[in-house]
C-alpha cells in the first residue's frame, strides 16, 4: 500500500513519553481515521469524541482526528487499523461488512422498521452480538452511529420517478456484495468506486447516479452535479467507530473504559446531529435547484426480497431483528 508524505507523517504520530519525578510517564496518542470533513455531523463528532476521552483519561489518552481522507478512504483505513498502522477509524457498516461479514444484516435494504425499531436493534443484544464478532477480526467496535437513510440520486435526464427508470442506470455503490446485489435487484448496473471518485464520475457521466443520505449528498458536493433524488430509503447502515483489537487491550483497564464511556456519548450526540443535519441538508439542496421527490417504494421492497435468501449466515440474525417489535 502507498501512502503520501501526508499520509506517513500522519503515520508517525503516537505515543508521547514526558519525564515526570517518579520515572516515564505515557501520554498516549490515538490516531482516528475519519473520511468525511469537518462540517460533516460523523466528523463533528469524532472531535467531540476526542474531547471526552481527553476529559475522562484526565489528559493521559488523547484523540487526533485525521477528518476529510487524509488516510485515506474507508477500505484502506479498517485494512490499517487492523494492521495497527493507525488505532481506530470511523466508518459506514457497509465497508465493515466485507472484513466481519455479520456486521453486513445491518446493511440489508429495508431491514429496519424505522429509527425506533432500528435502535431497539443496535442498542440491543443483536447489535452487542454483532459487535463481539468484530474481535475475531482484530476489532473493537464501539456504539453505533446514524448514517441516515440512503436513497438514489441522478444526473440531469435521468430523473428516477419508479422503479423502472433505474433499469441500465450505472449507479455507484459502495463495494459490498449486498449493495452490489440490491442494485441489480433493482435493475441498475452497480457501479463499485471509492467515495472521493464519486463527484467526478458524476460530472463526466461515468456513472448515472449514487446513493446516500441528504448529508454525505450535501457535504459531497455531489447536489452540484446529480440534480435528481429521489427519497426510496432503500439502506440505514451505522456508522461505527472500530479500533485495533490489540492497542485497546493494551490500555489500561480504566482508560479502556473511559474510551467506552467517550464513544457512547459521542454516537448519542451523533445521533441527534445527524437527524437534524438530514432535515437541514434537503432543504438545502432543495434550495440549490435539486429536485427531491418522494416515491411509493413498496416495488423496491418487493424487488429486493430475494436478497434476504441470498446471504445465509445472516439468517439467524434477520430472524431476530424481525421479531423484534
Amino acid at each position: 500500500m502507498k501512502f503520501t508524505t501526508t499520509k506517513m507523517k500522519a503515520l508517525l504520530v503516537g505515543c508521547l513519553l514526558s519525564v515526570s519525578a517518579q520515572g516515564v510517564s505515557a501520554e498516549t496518542v490515538l490516531r482516528l481515521a475519519e473520511n468525511q470533513p469537518d462540517t460533516n455531523p460523523v466528523a463533528i463528532a469524532m472531535h467531540r469524541f476526542a474531547e471526552l476521552v481527553e476529559k475522562y483519561t484526565g489528559g493521559e489518552v488523547k484523540i487526533k482526528v485525521f477528518s476529510g481522507a487524509q488516510l485515506g478512504q474507508e477500505t484502506e483505513t479498517i485494512e490499517q487499523t487492523q494492521a495497527g498502522i493507525i488505532d481506530m477509524t470511523r466508518v459506514n457498516t457497509v465497508t465493515l461488512a466485507n472484513v466481519t461479514p455479520s456486521v453486513g444484516v445491518f446493511t440489508l435494504p429495508y431491514i429496519f422498521r424505522g429509527s425506533e425499531h432500528k435502535y431497539a436493534v443496535l442498542d440491543g443484544d443483536i447489535g452487542m452480538d454483532v459487535r463481539k464478532e468484530m474481535g475475531e477480526v482484530g476489532l473493537v467496535g464501539f456504539d453505533y452511529m446514524e448514517a441516515g437513510s440512503r436513497s438514489f440520486y441522478t444526473r440531469e435526464g435521468s430523473p428516477v420517478a419508479s422503479l423502472a427508470d433505474l433499469k441500465g442506470l450505472k449507479i455507484r455503490v459502495q463495494n459490498s456484495p449486498i449493495s452490489i446485489r440490491m442494485v441489480e435487484l433493482l435493475g441498475g448496473v452497480p457501479t463499485p468506486m471509492n467515495y472521493g471518485e464519486v463527484f467526478s464520475s458524476l460530472q463526466t457521466g461515468v456513472i448515472d447516479g449514487a446513493e446516500n443520505d441528504f448529508v454525505s449528498f450535501h457535504t459531497s458536493g455531489h447536489y452540484e452535479v446529480a440534480k435528481n433524488y429521489v427519497v426510496d430509503g432503500h439502506l440505514s447502515p451505522p456508522a461505527i467507530v472500530v479500533m485495533n483489537k490489540a492497542k485497546f487491550e493494551g490500555l489500561p483497564e480504566d482508560q479502556q473504559n473511559a474510551i467506552a464511556k467517550a464513544a457512547r456519548e459521542a454516537a448519542v450526540f451523533e445521533r441527534e446531529l445527524m437527524f437534524a443535519a438530514n432535515d437541514a441538508a434537503k432543504e438545502k439542496v432543495i434550495a440549490a435547484g435539486v429536485t427531491v421527490s418522494p416515491i411509493d417504494n413498496g416495488p423496491f421492497q418487493a424487488a429486493i426480497l430475494p436478497i434476504y435468501k441470498e446471504f445465509p449466515h445472516l439468517n439467524a440474525y434477520i430472524t431476530r431483528i424481525q421479531a423484534i417489535k
